[in-house]
């Protein structure tokens, strides 16, 4: 077993972002600075620099005990998969006791940064927490956890717009419809890996339930939806071209990843889930938000 006691203190920050695959922030971050530059030009609410940090900071934290949260309470099963016996908490790297702590240090943060916005974030803090918290458990008795998945992810358009005017609105609702549909397609995508092991030890999951050809037929579906929904937004929110421009990259990645992972081919599952969904993700809401800026 590994030990931490003689390593320095980048190496042990270097640990956790590992723990908690930093990188894969790439995912919901670029839509929560849609939603706030949504609130910006669309609501006429004037720019502030200390609510642009007060979203980035609740992003973070967030995500980093939902992330934690999901290593530490799947650490008996990732300790079995050999896909996963590497990861930080089954190889001794991080104690279990650590990463629970680490979990409730970042909820405490979370909350209290909200605490700093307006009241609504606060009181909506618990709400957040339970959703992204609770995702771990659904694999336990549901196939629908890919959607729990994204339905957590989804909280960072409306989030961040909420940080600015305190308030509802249908545009930045359908960007947490665009995002929970096409999270939940691709991370099937990526559970296609994990099929037969899930199986194996009862847990739950589209894949395991339908089968690689099943689950990405679903995959597709969402996937189609989150397209469907991106044409919306745009002419919802009567955009202009860069919006546009943004939309064909976009799309064109969800299509690509499609092509990329085959029933009788899942070689490249993890291009389809890390290279495809990061460039659709930061191109879309660079144009989206450069849209808005220039409309």
């Amino acid at each position: 077993m590994n030990t931490t006691a003689n390593l320095s203190f980048a190496q042990k920050i270097a640990q956790y972002l590992s723990l908690i695959k930093f990188s894969h922030t790439v995912f919901a971050l670029p839509f929560a600075f849609i939603g706030f530059a949504l609130a910006i030009f669309q609501e006429h609410k004037s720019f502030n620099p200390y609510l642009l940090l007060c979203m980035v900071l609740c992003m973070v934290f967030a995500r980093s005990a939902a992330m934690a949260f999901n290593r530490w309470l799947d650490r008996r099963f990732d300790a079995l998969n050999p896909r996963t016996a590497s990861r930080e908490i089954p190889a001794g790297v991080i104690q279990p006791k650590h990463a629970l702590l680490f979990v409730i240090v970042n909820c405490v943060l979370f909350a209290t940064t909200t605490w700093f916005i307006n009241p609504l974030c606060f009181y909506l803090s618990p709400v957040a927490l339970f959703v992204i918290l609770f995702y771990s458990y659904t694999k336990r008795f549901t196939a629908l956890c890919h959607l729990v998945l994204g339905l957590g992810l989804s909280l960072a358009p409306i989030g961040s717009f909420l940080t600015v005017t305190g308030e509802f609105k249908l545009m930045p609702l359908l960007f947490s419809l665009i995002v929970m549909t096409w999270v939940s397609g691709f991370d099937i995508i990526y559970a296609l890996q994990d099929e037969t092991f899930d199986r194996s030890q009862n847990l739950h999951s589209i894949p395991a339930r339908l089968g690689i050809r099943g689950a990405l037929n679903i995959s597709n579906l969402l996937h189609i939806c989150a397209a469907i929904l991106v044409i919306i937004a745009g002419i919802g929110g009567h955009f202009n071209w860069l919006y546009w421009f943004g939309a064909v990259i976009y799309i064109s990645m969800l299509i690509y990843q499609h092509l990329l992972v085959k029933p009788h081919d899942l070689s490249k599952v993890n291009i389809a889930f890390m290279n495809t969904n990061s460039l659709a993700s930061i191109c879309f809401a660079i144009f989206t938000i450069l849209s808005l800026i220039f409309k």
